[in-house]
């Protein structure tokens, strides 16, 4: 009786560039996206920061200044910036894929009307807030 090894075939595994998200400018903006994220929990941090500051009174808050205008951390803020807006664009994008949209009988909603809320209440809450900053409230 003859001698059979058993075979088993190498699973197929497909080599992969570690920068695979560069291929597809879907790839790459989830990425940024989720890289973005460092930078909305910079922002928060600052914002704690900043609150502890003024808590801590005036002398306090001066100092927090000074280390604000460093213009290291000026450049780091305007980056943090640029993150921070583009994760809040793209995640008020999202809202049109996860929410079931539908009119009275005429379909889907467009993406663009369906975001719109989130962007409406988003340029409301910046002029309030923009009107507190210049004292108008």
């Amino acid at each position: 009786m003859p001698q059979y090894k058993v075979y088993q075939p190498a699973t197929y595994r497909p080599r992969m560039s570690p920068y695979w998200f560069f291929d597809r400018w879907p790839y790459l903006k989830f990425m940024i996206r989720e890289t973005s994220s460092v930078f909305a929990a910079y922002w928060a941090v600052v914002m704690l920061a900043q609150i502890r500051s003024i808590r801590h009174g005036a002398w306090a808050y001066a100092r927090f200044e000074h280390w604000l205008s460093n213009p290291l951390i000026i450049i780091l803020n305007a980056v943090a910036l640029l993150f921070v807006a583009f994760h809040a664009v793209t995640w008020f994008m999202l809202v049109p894929r996860v929410f079931v949209r539908q009119m009275t009988g005429s379909g889907a909603i467009p993406d663009e009307l369906a975001a719109a809320p989130n962007f409406g209440a988003w340029i409301v809450a910046s002029i309030v807030v923009g009107l507190f900053l210049v004292g108008a409230i």
